[in-house]
C-alpha cells in the first residue's frame, strides 16, 4: 500500500521525470522508518516500467523485477551480512557494473542503503562516479543522517527530504497494511517509524520496548544494576533494545520542548522549572550519539556487555542528563 505521506516526493519526482530534469543523483534523507527505501522502489520502477505512459505501472517485468531486486539494471548495495558497513569492494563493483550498457536499452539505477552505512574508503570510491556519472544513471542514496557522509558527496546529489506521518496517519496506515495490532505502542517503543513497524513481530516489540523503558526508568533514579542489564541485553535482541533507547532519549528531548518553540540555550547544569525537572540537554543529545556510536560499531570486535554497560551507567542520577517528560499542564 502506497504510504500517503510520501504523495508529494512522488509527485515531485514523476514530474521531473516526464519532463526530462530527473537529476543523476538522489539523496533521500528519510526520518528513520519513514519510507526511503520504499520511495527508492518505487523511482526505480518509475525510470525502469516498460510502460512508459503508465510508469510506474507495478505489473509489467520491470516493476515486478525492481520489486524482488531482480530487475538486470538495478543494483541494490547494502552492507553484506552481518557487516553494518558498506565497503570499497563493493563501491568499486558498482562502479564498473553502471560503465556497462543498460539489458534494456534504458536507465541503470543503483540504490544505496542505507548511504550513511558507507565507510570513508567507500565514500571516496563513490565520490568519482557521482562526479562523472555515465549517460542514463540513476544513483539513490537513502539516508537517516547525512551528516555522516562527506560534504563532497552532499554536494552532488539533490536532497529529498522524506518526513514521518503523525501518529494517527501511522497507526491508520498500519492497520491497513498489516491488519489490527497494538501500534500505538509498538510505536511508543520505535518511535514514528511506520516502515519499520510493518516489519516486525508486534507483541515482541511491545514486549520488548516495555522492559527497555522499565530498565531506563529505573537507571535514572538510581534503582537498576547496569552489569546485570548489559550482560542480560547483549544476549537477546541488542540492536531493537537501542533502538528504544534512541526514542526514550528522544521522547526526553522533545518532551521539553514547551508547543512548538525550542530551546536554543544548552546550559551546562539544570536549568528548567519544576520540582524534579534536572536536565542538561548538551548531556541528552551526547547520550544519543552514543546509543548511535554503538549502534554503528556492533559489526566491530569489541566487547558489546562492557559498551553497553558503560552507557547505561551514563543513565544513574548525579550526570543531570535524564529526567522524567515534563506534566503537559506545566508552563
Amino acid at each position: 500500500m502506497t504510504p500517503p505521506w510520501i504523495s508529494t516526493e512522488m509527485v515531485t519526482l514523476a514530474a521531473a521525470y516526464a519532463a526530462g530534469r530527473l537529476p543523476h543523483a538522489l539523496l533521500l534523507h528519510e526520518a528513520p522508518g519513514a519510507g526511503g527505501d520504499w520511495l527508492a522502489k518505487w523511482t526505480a520502477q518509475l525510470v525502469l516500467c516498460q510502460r512508459v505512459t503508465d510508469a510506474p505501472c507495478g505489473s509489467c517485468a520491470g516493476c515486478r523485477g525492481v520489486a524482488t531486486s531482480q530487475h538486470p539494471d538495478l543494483i541494490v548495495l547494502q552492507p553484506i551480512e552481518e557487516s553494518r558497513q558498506i565497503r570499497i569492494e563493493q563501491v568499486r563493483e558498482l562502479s564498473e557494473e553502471l560503465s556497462l550498457t543498460s539489458h534494456q536499452g534504458g536507465y541503470k539505477v543503483a540504490i544505496l542503503t542505507p548511504a550513511d552505512a558507507l565507510n570513508r574508503f567507500a565514500a571516496n570510491a563513490l565520490l568519482k562516479t557521482l562526479e562523472e556519472p555515465p549517460q542514463r544513471t540513476l544513483l539513490m542514496l537513502v539516508v537517516t543522517q547525512p551528516s555522516r557522509l562527506p560534504a563532497t558527496i552532499l554536494s552532488r546529489c539533490q536532497r529529498v527530504r522524506i518526513r514521518a506521518p503523525d501518529r494517527q496517519g501511522a497507526v491508520s496506515w498500519l492497520e491497513t497494511t498489516r491488519g489490527p495490532g497494538d501500534w500505538n505502542a509498538v510505536l511508543d517503543a520505535l518511535g514514528e517509524a511506520p516502515m519499520l513497524a510493518a516489519d516486525v513481530d508486534p507483541a515482541a516489540v511491545v514486549q520488548v520496548g516495555a522492559e527497555v523503558r522499565r530498565a531506563l526508568d529505573e537507571a535514572s533514579t538510581g534503582s537498576a544494576d547496569p552489569v546485570a542489564t548489559a550482560e542480560r541485553w547483549v544476549r537477546s535482541e541488542l540492536p531493537l533494545r537501542l533502538r528504544c533507547i534512541e526514542n526514550w532519549l528522544t521522547e526526553r528531548i522533545r518532551g521539553h520542548y514547551e508547543g512548538d518553540s525550542f530551546f536554543t540555550k544548552v546550559g551546562a547544569g539544570p536549568y528548567l522549572p519544576g520540582a524534579n525537572a534536572v536536565l542538561n540537554m548538551g548531556e541528552l543529545f551526547e547520550l544519543v550519539d552514543g546509543v548511535r556510536e554503538l549502534k554503528s560499531a556492533l559489526e566491530t570486535p569489541i566487547n558489546r556487555g562492557l559498551a553497553l554497560e558503560a552507557l547505561l551507567r551514563r543513565f544513574v542520577p548525579g550526570r543531570g542528563a535524564i529526567a522524567a517528560p515534563a506534566p503537559s499542564g506545566r508552563r
